[in-house]
Formats: structure tokens, sequence, C-alpha cells
């Protein structure tokens, strides 16, 4: 009886096109960051920053950017790793070339590489879609790894072909801690979503959706697929930029090429096929389910083997990982194609309902 929208009146348009036009939602949101902001640190150990929060904040936004492309705009993408990695190295590169360049503006131009490599490769989506544009977009991941791994200028002549970075600080505040940097993470994913959740409420979102559910149609009532597709891709790929320059700046420190390979990719799909495509909850219940999974089968699966006198190797647990990711992949695209996010939609709309059945 608590999600109610009686006596929520809706007097003016800026009421009426709210992000969040029940009562209810924003105090839940309100309430959800507060805690985020001040319990969160207090309560959380470094384990829980380091394994947990920080890859579930930036996981978030590259699913998110990359559920613009699939979930909103139908275009099917496999090189989500490259266009992270382009972000990585491009803000690493903007960091040792440029002296006193500042740590956001040096995450955002890796975005803003990131955006450019992504739209030259969106540009084949003119012509083709389906397998067809995801074969492409796979030639990105391809071609991105192999530059980055023999091409020393990206790496900066270094011998070994990894990177690092350290010292990194924000207005003149050295992010010396996992609870500095899961601040610093959690800004970037409130803004993104913020900005992500406005413009798929916009014309351009419109158009996007047009696009993914009859591209055709969409032409002839005079929307112009080369912006609608190309946008996608732009903003897709510079929010995922980000994530990846977050991912090697906050959370590795010091990386190689191959934390940014194609099983990257994949991850970042399975998030949003199991927690929503076109859904902007769904990119963070993705994320979600995909960090929380490992760290559980991990401790769940050996107690298991020992309770029933059975030894359970680490190899037989990763791999019972990749089997459960495959099965729950099937399940939701048979029993519930749009995700946790749906589900999450639907018990939403049974608390306004109740107890009337209609």
């Amino acid at each position: 009886m608590l999600y109610r929208e009686n006596g929520q009146f809706k007097t003016s348009y800026t009421t009426d096109s709210r992000v969040f036009p029940i009562a209810q939602d924003r105090i839940g949101i309100a309430l959800l960051l507060a805690f985020a902001v001040l319990v969160v640190p207090l309560m959380a150990d470094e384990y829980a920053f380091r394994a947990i929060l920080i890859p579930f904040l930036i996981l978030s936004l590259a699913a998110l950017g990359l559920n613009i492309l699939v979930g909103y705009c139908g275009q099917v993408s496999l090189g989500t790793g490259a266009f992270m990695a382009v972000g990585a190295y491009a803000a690493y590169n903007f960091m040792v070339r440029i002296d006193g360049m500042p740590l956001l503006l040096a995450l955002l131009l890796g975005g803003v590489c990131a955006t450019v490599v992504g739209v030259l490769f969106g540009i084949p989506s003119l012509r083709i879609k389906g397998l067809y544009l995801a074969v492409a977009t796979l030639a990105a991941q391809f071609f991105v790894d192999w530059a980055f791994l023999r091409i020393s200028w990206f790496t900066n002549n270094s011998s070994s072909g990894s990177v690092s970075v350290s010292g990194l600080e924000v207005f003149g505040i050295a992010l010396n801690t996992p609870h500095e940097k899961y601040l610093l993470c959690l800004a970037f994913l409130v803004v993104f979503a913020w900005i992500a959740k406005n413009l798929v409420r916009s014309h351009i979102g419109r158009e996007w959706m047009a696009i993914r559910d009859m591209d055709v149609a969409a032409a002839v009532i005079g929307i112009r697929p080369v912006y609608a597709k190309l946008t996608a891709f732009a903003v897709s790929s510079f929010m995922v930029g980000v994530a990846g320059a977050l991912w090697g700046f906050v959370h590795l420190g010091s990386w190689e090429p191959a934390a940014f390979n194609i099983d990257r990719s994949f991850q970042l799909l399975f998030m949003i096929i199991i927690g929503g495509l076109g859904s902007i909850m769904g990119s963070f219940f993705g994320a979600a389910f995909i960090v929380v999974l490992p760290i559980f089968l991990n401790q769940f699966l050996p107690a298991l083997g020992d309770l029933l006198g059975v030894s359970i190797s680490t190899a037989a647990v990763a791999h019972s990982e990749l089997m459960i990711f495959g099965a729950l992949i099937v399940f939701f695209l048979i029993v519930e194609p749009h995700g946790l996010a749906r589900l999450w939609s639907t018990a939403k709309e049974k608390m306004r309902l109740w107890p009337f059945p209609h």
C-alpha cells in the first residue's frame, strides 16, 4: 500500500516529464545514493572495495554504454573490449606525454578517442546489420589487440608491453585509498547514468528505438539512419572508453592488452542480456550479477564439495562459472528476454496494483 500514486498530481509539463515521476521512486533513489556515499565507505573493507564495489561500478558504466548501442539502437557489437582498451591507452598517453594533465580530463579525453574509433568501426552499420555487423565489430577487437600489442608507441616504448599509473589525484586530492577510488567511480557512474536516462527519453533516444524496431519504417517517417546509428556508436563508445580508462587507472593500476581482450567483450554482452536489453536498470543488475556470481561460486562450490566429501578443484569452479553463465543466458532468452530488469518492473507494477487484480 506504500507504492501508490494517489494524490500525486501532474500540473505542468515539467512534473509530467520527470525522470522519476513517482515520489516513492525519487525518495528511493535519494536514499540509495545516500547509502552508497555515506554508509558503504564506513561499512566495507578493502577486499569489498577492490573485488566487488569498484569492479561493479566500472563494469556498470561499460554495460550502460553497450546497452545504448545494442539494447536501444539494436546494433550488435562484439568489440566493446576494444573500445575500453582505446579509452585506457589514450588516457594513459595523455597523462604521460602532457605535463600537468588533470586526471579527469585525461579520462574524458580517453572517452573522446574511443568515440572516434567507435564511429569509425560503426560506419559499416550503415550498410550491414545483424550477424555481419557483429563480425565487423569483432574485427575492431582483433585490430585493437594487435595494435596495442605490436606498436610500442602506445605503451610509451615499454619493453614488457604493460603500462602502469600511480599518484592519481583529483582537484589536488590524492586518491590513495580504495574508499577514495570508489567515490570517484561512483561519481562517474551517477553522472553518466543520469545523462543516459535523459538521452533515451529525448528525441534521439526515440530515433534509436525506431531504428532498432524497424529501420526501414523509421527512414520512411523521416528518421535519418546515418545520424541515429552513428550517434549511438558515438555515445556508447564514449561511455565505454571512460569505463576502460577507469578500469585501467583505478581498478588495475597496471595492465596490458590482455586486460581488454575478447573475453571482456563477451562478459559485457552477457551483462546486458542477463540484466535486460534496452533498460538502464538492467545494466546495473547485469553487472552486479556478473561480479558477484564468481565470488559466490568460489566460496560455495568448495564448501559444497567438503560437505559431500568431494574435492572440487579451482579449474572445476572456473568451468562451472562458464557453464552457469551459458545456462542463464539460454534461460533468459527463452523465459524472459528482457532480463532481470523486466522482473523488477513486473514486481513494481504488482506493488502499484495490489490488492486489485486488474
